[in-house]
Order: C-alpha cells, then sequence, then structure tokens
C-alpha cells in the first residue's frame, strides 16, 4: 500500500492505494507542525491509521508521501517522527515534503514550470521539474500573502467598512456573519485564525463581481500576486499554474491578471490529489 496525503491547517486529503490498485479517499481535520501539538496531530492520523489496520492482511508493504503545509526544515522532522510512531506496525517507508513542493509536483509533473498555491493564503514557487529551484516567501497575510482568500478578504473588509462599496452589500455582509462591527474588528485582532476568517470571506466576494468595485479590487490583488511573487523568477516562458480555492472558483479573472502582467497561464485544480496520484503512478482509471 502507498498513502499520498495532502494535509494543510483546514483539512487533509488522503488517498490510500491498495495492493489490488483500489484506491480509499480520506479525509481528516488540518495538520501544521507549526500550529499544533504532536497530540493534535495524532489525533487527525488515528482513522488513517485505523484504516490500514482493518486493510491489515491484503498490505505487505507501506510506503507514505506526505505534503504538509508548516514542512520547512523543523517541521518535516516532527511530522516524520509522529508518522513513524503512528504507523510504527508497518514499519512505513516515510517521505515528507512541503505542501508546495506537492503543488508543483501534482500541477507541472516532470516539466518545468511555475507553481502557485492561492487558497488562504498564497504561494509559489519555480520549479525544475524534480525540485523548487527559487521560492518567493509569502511572509503571510500581514504582510504578504497577495491575492490569497484572506488578502481578498481583508480589502474587501477595508472598502466595505470605509464607505466605499453599496450599503447593501455592507448590509448583506453583516447579515451573512451575523456580527457587529465591534465583533467584526474583536474577530480579526483579538481572536485567533483572522486569515481564516477574512479568507471566508471569498464566496460573498465572489457572488458580488458584478459590482466594478469589487471586480477591480480582485484583479489588482492577483495582479500583485503576479507582481511581488511571479515576477522574480525572470521566466515569462513557462506557464503559472495554480491549485487552491481562490485560484480555482476565481480561475477567469486570475487569468486576466496573468494575462495583463504578460505571463503565460497554465493549468487551475482545486485540489492536487488527482496530479499528485499521476505523479505517483497511479492511473486515473483505478481512482
Amino acid at each position: 500500500m502507498i498513502i499520498i496525503a495532502d494535509c494543510g491547517g483546514t483539512k487533509s486529503d488522503w488517498a490510500l492505494v491498495c495492493d489490488d490498485r483500489t484506491v480509499v479517499r480520506m479525509q481528516t481535520g488540518g495538520i501544521n507542525p507549526i500550529h499544533q501539538s504532536e497530540d493534535d496531530i495524532v489525533k487527525q492520523l488515528d482513522a488513517v491509521a485505523q484504516e490500514v489496520t482493518r486493510r491489515r492482511a491484503v498490505v505487505s508493504t507501506l510506503d507514505i508521501y506526505f505534503y504538509g503545509a508548516g514542512c520547512n526544515a523543523v517541521g518535516t522532522g516532527i511530522v516524520s517522527a509522529i508518522l513513524a510512531r503512528v504507523f510504527a506496525p508497518f514499519a512505513p517507508g516515510l517521505h515528507v515534503w512541503s505542501d508546495l513542493l506537492g503543488a508543483a509536483r501534482s500541477l507541472c509533473q516532470h516539466a518545468e514550470g511555475i507553481a502557485c498555491i492561492l487558497g488562504t493564503g498564497s504561494n509559489s514557487c519555480l520549479y525544475d521539474g524534480e525540485s523548487i529551484a527559487a521560492n518567493t516567501p509569502p511572509l503571510g497575510y500581514i504582510l504578504g500573502d497577495e491575492g490569497s482568500g484572506a488578502d481578498l478578504g481583508k480589502h474587501f473588509l477595508h472598502d466595505l467598512l470605509k464607505g466605499q462599496l453599496p450599503e447593501q452589500l455592507r448590509d448583506e455582509f453583516y447579515s451573512s456573519c451575523q456580527l457587529s462591527y465591534p465583533q467584526v474588528i474583536q474577530r480579526i485582532y483579538q481572536q485567533p485564525r483572522a486569515n481564516s476568517f477574512l479568507a471566508s470571506l471569498a464566496p460573498l466576494i465572489h457572488r458580488h463581481l458584478d459590482n466594478q468595485q469589487v471586480y477591480d479590487m480582485v484583479l489588482d490583488r492577483f495582479r500583485s500576486f503576479v507582481h511581488y511573487n511571479l515576477k522574480p523568477y525572470r521566466r515569462p516562458d513557462l506557464p503559472v499554474s495554480f491549485v487552491g480555492s481562490v485560484a480555482y472558483y476565481f480561475r477567469d479573472l486570475l487569468a486576466e491578471a496573468i494575462e495583463r502582467e504578460g505571463l503565460k497561464m497554465g493549468t487551475v485544480a482545486r485540489t492536487p490529489m488527482a496530479g499528485l496520484l499521476a505523479y505517483h503512478g497511479v492511473d486515473a482509471a483505478d481512482v
């Protein structure tokens, strides 16, 4: 059996590829060694471990290919140790990489390209067909993460609460989030995961792209993502591909931003799992 994992801070997607090539798909809560304790991570892994144990009779060997948020130089070691402990009965072969490399392998397979993540946060890399050749630091939603869900939400709220958008849209916002103005400010500045709250406004923003100010704001944030994160790679010859919910649902506007900045649009996928299965040799017919 091989296990392929795509793990973010909010949710984790798992594909268990059995010896007979059938594929079991699972979803658990998010895993990020930077923000979670080891006990929290173990809890998310328990359901996967139980499914593997249930199939013990048909598991001859176990290889785990784990792509995760927070899997930097420190996080990789933490996740590797936890996986080794949880799956110890199967003596697994462990391979732990960043979610960014997962996105690049999913989108580009073994070809050169520029691979990007646009979800709650944003990130990008220059991919040489095997590994990450260059990465512009994303800097998080306060200093960076241009074009991400959190970034769109931040700029949308700025315009909305400063009175730059129609009153009807402001009323819809308050109704949908069921928060007053003081509660919105408290939610952003005094409670955890402000980035997730801001990113949760993406569907509302998408519904109002017919408003020219909203449209222009989103286009501007996507162009800022290209300007600050992709232009430094100096590879206008390569296609730019994206994975993530924001990229997927705003793909037409994203393509306009890419074109206006003089780059070439590549592919867009909502999640990287299908591409990761292909990269690791799993036939789409088995999925």
